[in-house]
Formats: structure tokens, C-alpha cells, sequence
């Protein structure tokens, strides 16, 4: 019986060429062969399971081979590469430290780095998990890895780079390993298993594939026990059911109950993926993880990023297209809710269950918020369109209003006992006409087509419930800064005398600046400021009417607190009131008076 040889052994990759996903590795390697510029040690770090030992044996069998082909790849048939690949090269060395990771053994290795090759060009060595060193090993073998033979490389291979001490870092050439593609892993699969014979589902592959977590080895590993389990039928039922992995139909299922908000099936489908052995967490995880698919298949620019087969792919698309996005960042954000929790919950189902029911409220939620919008959006439509009606309401009502006023003015009533021609009879300016106005009954036609001027009507309308407006009028009479100064103070008494201090303190701590018809109020603070802006409408109105001038504006401007001595001591207090009365300092000295410190 032949004896079987696993196949992460037996398809190694011997040449560059052959590396899976490593171009950009293997390309650096070629070149710095055909260029003659290889570094004295080289550094290989990346997950487990890439093909770093791997490159390193191929760089240390190509870079002695006596017959390069053209692509700097090894020959495989002269004496060196012969020796190498049977394994009795003398230029070879291979040391794990995992094993090996004393100052000892270190020693013995610089011992046999003395020695030059008897064959070859170069001697090399490769140092597997250099990471597991230790620290006075490391030291030990800092000054031959600096300054090693012209006839020594050393290739060092280690998954967790962070461990390596700086020292040894800055005296490699260091080469990152990326994790292998999940396509390039599956590929790979599908090429071993037609040397072999095996048949294979493509759906099952891109499954191992995504198991592997981007190692080759590990994939391998998995593609053997399945084929032995399988009896060489690798199909997507079996490698869901040998590795344990929760089928995608269950993912896409459990959507359409979501997206239909049946909370029935979504449970019962919950405790049947239980009954079949599987973890919660790893069932959240994984449903979190299928919205992921979801969101990234909704743009043709992001569907790249869906690692899976074809025919699975295909219905990805397809059920993206029928779920909205709203509902699958939702429902993300709540299977990452739940992920987050699940470790800490003592109900652990529950906390699971609790999200699946409200996932199963999400399209309620929207249908409710996209009504509560149109809602909103009617309800101002509706406003809109009332305005059109008010503002010719308006329109005649204040001309029913004016009209009265002026009939009334004109012919004012007689005093009971008084004859009509004793009574004198005077007759308002217009402008005051024009200043007063009638409430109005807002149940007008309304206009389909609100022009500009209606709904300006409009807001005038809600901000007069609210507090004091403007007055309107077109007057626009000159007066001079003595009429204005006038009213003014006028303005700053009334409000002295309606006890609003902070009012009259800012009409009485500054003189406004008057420019034009623009009024400059200076304002020392914010608090002064905010009165400014609360008294605004009232004093613009005062001072529109008592002057006759629409045109009139207020500004604010900050200024800085006039600084004014404060009186402390005895002496400032003495040399205030002689201030006031000279005659005091004559009194001071008849008496002899001193003034107190």
C-alpha cells in the first residue's frame, strides 16, 4: 500500500512561479537573483500558513542553482538543486526555534556559518519561528547577522513580527505576507483536485476557501479530511456538514421572514438552526455578516468585495435588490448590537430572539416613519395653500378697516345734549391710518398657487400669535439728530419708568450713532445685547411712528466697558469729596484732621 502524503506536502509550491498569492513577493525575489543584489538576511513574516518557509526554501534552492532559466527560476536537475531536493545539500541549513532557542544553540550555528561552502555559491540558513528566541539568544546573534560571510544568507521566517527585537529588525530585509485571496485558495483546490481525480462543487470550494481564513495550509488540511469523509465527492452539503458551518439558505430564508415581519417562522427557524448544534453567537455573527453581503452586492462598485461562488453570488444580488436599505443597516446595526451583548447576557437565546423580533419590526418602523413624513409634508401643503385664501382676507378686511377709520374721523359721534355744530371736527394723518390694523376671520377659498407675497402674508400671521410684529407704512420723513435724540431719551424714560432697568441702561450707557436712517446701538456685553434684541420690534416701532420713517433700522455693535476708577480706600474717598468741595481741605487743616490709612 503506497503511503499517503498529505497534500499540503505534496503540492509545496518548488519554484516561484507556483506560489499562490504571493506575486508581489516572488517578483522581488527574481529581481534582486537576475540583478545580483541579494540582501544579507531577509525577513518572512505573516499568518500562518502563506508560504513563507516555502519561499525561503525556493530563494535558497534558486540562488545556487548553477542553471537559471530565463524567468530566474531553479532548474531542478543540476547537482545542487539534485542535492537540495533530496535533502543532502551541505549549503542548506534549516533551524526551528521554537525548539532550538538557547544562547547554545545559537552558538553552534555561528560556529557552522565559519565554515564556507565547499559547493555552490552561497550558504544559507533559515531560522523557522525566529520569534520564539530568546532575548540573549537574539543578542548572541546580533554581530554575525550584521556582519555576516560574503558567502552567508539568512532567511528568518515568523508569524508575529512584533516580537522580533528592533535590532534584529533593522538589519533585515523585511518581506510581509499577505493573507491568500479567497479565489486564488479556490482555484488552487479545483487545480489539486483534477490531478486527482476528485470530483468537486465549486460552492464547496469557495466554502473551504473561506474557512481557511486566507491560509493555504489550512485549506489543504481541510480539502484532505473532506475528501476521505466525502469518499472523493466533495460537494457544498457535505463540506457545510463536515466543517460544521450553517448553511447560506438558512441566511437567506431568515431574511425573507425578517423583510415579511413574521416573527413565527423567524423563531422556529432560530431553533432549528439550535437543534443542529450550532452556537448563537456564531449564528448572530453569522447573520450579521449575510446584511454585510447584502449592502455591499447594493453597488455594482462594491460587489467585488462579495467572497463567494457564483451561483451564490447571484443570489446575493438578487435578494439586495428586494431588501431596502434601510432595512439592512438596521438590522446590521442591531445583529452588532446583539454580538456585543451576547457574552454578557445570562439569557444568551434571549438576547438573540429579542433581536430577531425587532429586525422582524423594521419594515413597520419605516412604513410608519415614511408615513409620519408625507404626513408632515401634506400638513404643510395644506398651509401653503390656506395662505393664498387669508391674504385676500386680510387684503379686505384692512381695507374695510381703513375706510371705517377714516368715516369715523370724518364724522365723528355727538355727545349726548351737545349740538352736531358745536362739536369741532379733526381729521388724522394718514400715516396713522396706515399703522393700525383689525383682526381678520380666516375662512377664505384658498388659492391652489400661493404666490411669493401670500406666503409671506402667511408667516406674518403665525409670528403674530406669537409676540409683537412690525408696523408697516411708507413714510419716509427727514428729521434731525436733535428730533431724534429727543425720542430717543424719551424712549429711555418710558422704559426707566416700566422699570426695565436693563432697557434703560443700554438706551443710557452709550450714544447711538445715527447714520442716515441706520441706528448703531453699542452694547457692552451679551446680557445687554439680549435686551437689545428682545425690545428691538417695540423700540423700531416708537421710534417709525414718532418720527414718521419707515426706513428706520437698528444695528448692535460690542464695544468694550467703559473702565471707571472705583473708590477703595479713605484716601480715595477724601480726594473724591474735595473733589466735589474744595473748601473741605481748609476745614481738614483748622482742625488738624488726619485721614485714616
Amino acid at each position: 500500500m503506497e503511503n499517503f502524503i498529505v497534500s499540503a506536502r505534496k503540492y509545496r509550491p518548488a519554484t516561484f512561479e507556483t506560489v499562490v498569492g504571493q506575486q508581489h513577493i516572488t517578483g522581488t525575489l527574481k529581481n534582486a537573483i537576475k540583478n545580483n543584489q541579494l540582501a544579507q538576511a531577509f525577513l518572512f513574516c505573516g499568518p500562518r500558513g502563506v508560504g513563507k518557509t516555502t519561499c525561503a526554501r525556493i530563494l535558497a534552492k534558486t540562488i545556487n542553482c548553477t542553471n537559471l532559466t530565463a524567468e530566474q527560476e531553479a532548474c531542478g536537475t543540476c547537482e545542487s538543486c539534485q542535492s537540495f531536493q533530496s535533502g543532502h545539500s551541505f549549503n542548506f541549513h534549516e533551524l526551528d526555534a521554537a525548539s532550538n532557542n538557547s544562547v547554545d544553540d545559537i552558538r553552534s550555528l555561528i560556529e557552522q556559518v565559519r565554515i564556507p561552502p565547499q559547493a555552490g555559491k552561497y550558504k544559507i540558513y533559515i531560522i523557522d519561528e525566529v520569534h520564539m528566541l530568546s532575548t540573549s539568544a537574539f543578542n548572541a546573534f546580533l554581530k554575525t547577522l550584521e556582519e555576516p560571510p560574503p558567502y552567508a544568507i539568512f532567511i528568518l521566517a515568523t508569524t508575529e513580527k512584533h516580537k522580533i527585537l528592533p535590532t534584529i529588525l533593522s538589519r533585515c530585509q523585511i518581506f510581509d505576507f499577505n493573507r491568500i485571496q479567497v479565489d486564488d485558495i479556490a482555484n488552487h483546490l479545483a487545480k489539486i483536485a483534477q490531478r486527482e481525480n476528485i470530483n468537486t462543487d465549486n460552492d464547496g470550494l469557495h466554502i473551504i476557501a473561506q474557512k481557511a481564513d486566507g491560509g493555504l495550509r489550512d485549506a489543504l488540511s481541510m480539502f484532505d479530511q473532506i475528501v476521505s469523509y466525502t469518499n472523493r465527492n466533495v460537494t457544498y452539503q457535505a463540506v457545510i456538514a463536515n466543517l460544521n458551518i450553517l448553511d447560506y439558505d438558512y441566511y437567506f430564508k431568515l431574511t425573507d421572514f425578517l423583510t415579511a415581519g413574521d416573527v413565527s417562522n423567524t423563531l422556529l427557524l432560530f431553533n432549528e438552526v439550535l437543534n443542529n448544534g450550532f452556537d448563537g453567537n456564531n449564528f448572530i455573527n453569522g447573520l450579521a455578516g449575510h446584511f454585510r453581503n447584502l449592502l455591499v452586492g447594493k453597488d455594482n462598485q462594491t460587489i467585488k468585495l462579495l467572497e463567494v461562488s457564483e451561483t451564490i453570488k447571484q443570489k446575493y444580488l438578487s435578494q439586495s435588490n428586494s431588501v431596502s436599505l434601510g432595512f439592512i443597516l438596521t438590522a446590521l446595526n442591531l445583529a452588532n448590537q446583539c454580538d456585543l451583548n451576547y457574552k454578557n447576557s445570562k439569557n444568551q437565546r434571549l438576547q438573540v430572539e429579542l433581536a430577531l423580533i425587532k429586525m422582524c419590526h423594521i419594515p413597520s418602523v419605516i412604513q410608519l416613519a415614511n408615513t409620519a413624513t408625507d404626513y408632515d409634508q401634506d400638513k404643510k401643503k395644506t398651509l401653503v395653500k390656506s395662505v393664498g385664501g387669508e391674504n385676500a382676507t386680510i387684503k379686505t378686511e384692512v381695507s374695510k378697516s381703513n375706510t371705517a377709520s377714516e368715516t369715523k374721523s370724518a364724522n365723528p359721534p355727538t355727545p349726548v345734549g351737545t349740538p352736531k355744530a358745536a362739536t369741532p371736527v379733526t381729521t388724522p394723518p394718514p400715516a396713522a391710518a396706515s399703522i393700525k390694523t383689525t383682526p381678520v376671520q380666516r375662512n377664505a377659498m384658498p388659492s391652489l398657487i400661493p404666490s411669493l407675497t401670500d406666503l409671506n402674508a402667511g408667516v406674518n400671521l403665525n409670528d403674530e400669535e406669537k409676540g409683537p410684529q412690525y408696523i408697516r407704512g411708507n413714510d419716509k420723513q427727514v428729521f434731525t439728530v436733535e428730533q431724534f435724540k429727543a425720542c430717543w431719551q424719551a424712549y429711555a424714560q418710558k422704559a426707566k419708568d416700566d422699570d426695565k432697568i436693563h432697557l434703560f441702561t443700554l438706551l443710557t450707557s452709550n450714544e447711538p450713532l445715527l447714520d442716515g436712517f441706520h441706528v448703531t446701538v453699542l452694547v457692552e456685553n451679551i446680557a445687554l445685547e439680549s435686551t437689545l434684541q428682545a425690545e428691538k420690534i417695540e423700540l423700531l416701532n416708537y421710534l417709525r411712528g414718532s418720527l414718521s420713517n419707515f426706513d428706520i433700522q437698528i444695528f448692535s455693535k460690542r464695544v468694550e466697558a467703559k473702565q471707571s476708577d472705583r473708590i477703595y480706600t479713605n484716601k480715595d474717598k477724601y480726594a473724591y469729596l474735595l473733589e466735589k468741595n474744595p473748601k473741605l481741605e481748609e476745614f481738614r487743616q483748622k482742625f488738624n484732621l488726619d485721614i485714616l490709612p
